[in-house]
């Protein structure tokens, strides 16, 4: 089956329908929590990139709470793309025309190939100059913390550092999912930002 049919109404009625992964209430909680923290930052946030953009729950809020803000929702779904309106497309192999103030990528790049995963990230450099939000899950979510029965686990299985070592090209990481654009000229405080790893020692917490 190709990635795109993999997307279709019975993936999002078994991961997004009674009891999903993510609902509208917990988006809408994250993109307070985000848009509050680029204000905290004096990151002005005027235009929205959503990648993986599903049900278009981001772009709801966007409307509701800043209606001025520019959004552009991106899936490689076919029914997704149809049926929420977003641009269908592999970020992978898109090809950004403008850079974004936000860009927001949840539950992509678990599904792409290390190769499309890393040349996916080189997109989302290229597409952002200010904060990008970044969510998929490793091999230690998948042993300590996610519900095994409410996630799809067929996906390319990962490491955090092998994110971090992919990202850190383009990004600083901030925290909390959250990455700067290293083009953004914002002196985060050291506290604000994450330890580096070359000074610390990876190692799992035991939830």
């Amino acid at each position: 089956m190709g990635t795109t049919e993999r997307f279709d109404a019975a993936y999002y009625a078994r991961f997004y329908g009674r009891r999903p992964v993510h609902d509208r209430r917990r988006i809408g909680q994250l993109a307070t929590a985000v848009t509050s923290l680029a204000a905290w930052w004096k990151i002005p946030i005027g235009s929205v990139l959503d990648i993986g953009a599903g049900k278009g729950y981001w772009r709801d809020w966007f409307v509701m709470q800043r209606p001025r803000v520019r959004y552009h929702g991106l899936d490689v779904s076919e029914y997704a793309s149809a049926r929420y309106g977003h641009e269908h497309a592999d970020v992978s192999t898109w090809v950004p025309k403008r850079r974004y103030d936000l860009v927001i990528c949840q539950s992509v790049l678990q599904y792409l190939s290390d190769d499309s995963a890393h040349q996916a990230i080189e997109v989302l450099a290229q597409a952002c100059r200010g904060l990008l939000l970044v969510e998929a899950p490793t091999t230690a979510d998948r042993d300590h913390v996610i519900d095994l029965e409410r996630t799809d686990l067929d996906i390319n299985w990962r490491t955090g550092d092998w994110y971090r070592t992919a990202l850190e090209r383009g990004f600083v990481e901030i925290g909390a999912g959250l990455w700067a654009s290293r083009s953004l000229p914002i002196p985060f405080f050291e506290l604000e930002r994450a330890r580096r790893r070359d000074r610390v020692t990876s190692r799992v917490i035991e939830l």
